[in-house]
C-alpha cells in the first residue's frame, strides 16, 4: 500500500508540474539591433605637423555597463564612425573582442590626448587580452584598416566634442 500511494502521489504531481509548465507564456527576448547613437565628434591629427588625418562621429562609452558593453552585439559601423571610451583615471587598460562581430583597430590614447600605442585588425569574437602599452584615459574603437590608412602612430593626437 505504501508503494501504491508513493506512485499515485509522483504521478500526480508529475501531471500537475507538467501542465503548469505549459500555462505560463515564454518570454520574448529583445532582438532588435543595436546602432550607433553620435554623441559627439572627433578629430585625429599628425603630431609633426599638425594636420588633420581623419574626423569620425563618436559614441561615447563612459558608464561601467557602456564600457563593458562597448561595440559588442552590432553588425558593422559606418567608415566615419568610432566608439571613444573615457575612463575617469589614467592607468594600463585591456580590451578583448568578446561578442564584437567586425574587425576593429584599437587606438589607446594618454591623458594629454596622445596616441599612445595601437592594436590593429584586432579579430571579431576573439577573447584574447589586447592590453595598452601605458597608462591610457582614452580609447578609441574604429574599422579595422582605418589606422593603416591614416598612418596613424604614437604621438598623434586627438580632440574630441560631445553634441
Amino acid at each position: 500500500m505504501k508503494r501504491l500511494t508513493c506512485l499515485i502521489t509522483a504521478v500526480v504531481f508529475a501531471l500537475l508540474f507538467s501542465t503548469a509548465c505549459k500555462d505560463v507564456p515564454k518570454k520574448v527576448v529583445n532582438t532588435a539591433p543595436v546602432t550607433f547613437t553620435r554623441e559627439g565628434t572627433l578629430s585625429i591629427f599628425r603630431a609633426e605637423t599638425d594636420s588633420l588625418l581623419a574626423q569620425v562621429d563618436i559614441e561615447i562609452a563612459e558608464t561601467d555597463y557602456e564600457t563593458q558593453t562597448g561595440l559588442m552585439y552590432r553588425e558593422s559601423m559606418e567608415k566615419d564612425q568610432g566608439m571613444l571610451f573615457i575612463f575617469p583615471e589614467e592607468a594600463y587598460h585591456s580590451f578583448y573582442m568578446k561578442n564584437t562581430r567586425f574587425p576593429l583597430d584599437i587606438i589607446y590614447i594618454n591623458k594629454d590626448l596622445k596616441v599612445s600605442s595601437i592594436i590593429a585588425n584586432a579579430q571579431p569574437l576573439d577573447e584574447e587580452s589586447l592590453p595598452s602599452e601605458n597608462p591610457v584615459m582614452y580609447v578609441l574603437e574604429v574599422n579595422a584598416g582605418l589606422v593603416g590608412i591614416w598612418e596613424l602612430k604614437p604621438g598623434d593626437y586627438i580632440e574630441f566634442e560631445r553634441l
